[in-house]
């Protein structure tokens, strides 16, 4: 109870911070930030793509100042991506980023790599616990921050992405890179962010839960999570549904071990 009272607390604190910054991230999507960048390692790096004014990244540097305090490396041009160009034209975002992160007292956590993610991956050396993916939401550019920086990302870190679940870009290439890979485990997603654990390979189970939560995410539901969408189904549906999902696995896991 404490540990839970203590928690809630310091995402309270961080929410006040968050607040005061624009940006495109919902409460339970910071909280969802902060839990995972507390439990990184110290000797493991976190990541964010794409920091406009540092919204996602106060979630993120609280979240590993109260935690073992991993460096948060926020990689941004500042300059803006093509569609926040296409509506307020040319910007230059870092000197408020910097006010932001000054603000929420975060500059011995989080490090600014003022370039593009192209650039950023390049010399980037440390193993990463930890990324977010928030850049351009175009199909070829989440496919390309996810073929640079998921290399870099250790055996049992986390990926994560936001914007799956609207944007026809990067929920086209997260349904294709994390939930249909044999590389992602225990994937998931807490309003518009998917995140799943990256693995060397997944198991046949892994696989058929990751197509299932996919599935229920496609269902044209109110967003409920995975959880609210299960209960919007009637009861006897869903237990049916549950049942015939084991029966499914039972079957593939022995045609597996009959191999």
């Amino acid at each position: 109870m404490v540990q839970v009272d203590s928690l809630n607390a310091e995402i309270n604190e961080t929410r006040e911070f968050a607040e005061a910054v624009d940006g495109w991230l919902s409460v339970g999507e910071g909280a969802l930030l902060y839990s995972l960048a507390k439990g990184v390692s110290s000797r493991r790096a976190v990541v964010e793509i794409g920091s406009w004014k540092g919204k996602s990244t106060i979630w993120l540097g609280r979240g590993s100042k109260n935690g073992s305090r991993a460096k948060v490396y926020a990689v941004d041009p500042h300059t803006g991506s093509p569609e926040i160009n296409e509506v307020l034209g040319a910007v230059w975002t870092l000197d408020e980023f910097k006010r932001n992160i000054a603000r929420a007292k975060l500059e011995a956590v989080v490090e600014p790599l003022v370039m593009t993610s192209e650039e950023a991956a390049k010399d980037f050396r440390e193993p990463i616990e930890l990324i977010f993916i928030d850049g351009a939401h175009e199909y070829d550019a989440v496919k390309l921050d996810f073929e640079l920086w998921s290399p870099k990302v250790v055996e049992g870190g986390i990926m994560a992405f936001h914007d799956t679940n609207g944007r026809p870009g990067s929920t086209r290439a997260v349904s294709e890179l994390v939930y249909k890979s044999r590389h992602f485990r225990n994937v998931r997603y807490i309003d518009s962010i998917t995140y799943a654990e990256r693995v060397a390979r997944n198991s046949l189970k892994d696989r058929i839960r990751n197509r299932l939560v996919l599935l229920l995410k496609n269902l044209p539901l109110p967003d409920f999570g995975v959880a609210g969408k299960l209960n919007f189904i009637p009861v006897p549906i869903r237990t049916t549904g549950k049942l015939a999902v084991k029966r499914l696995e039972r079957v593939l896991f022995r045609s597996q071990s009959s191999l």
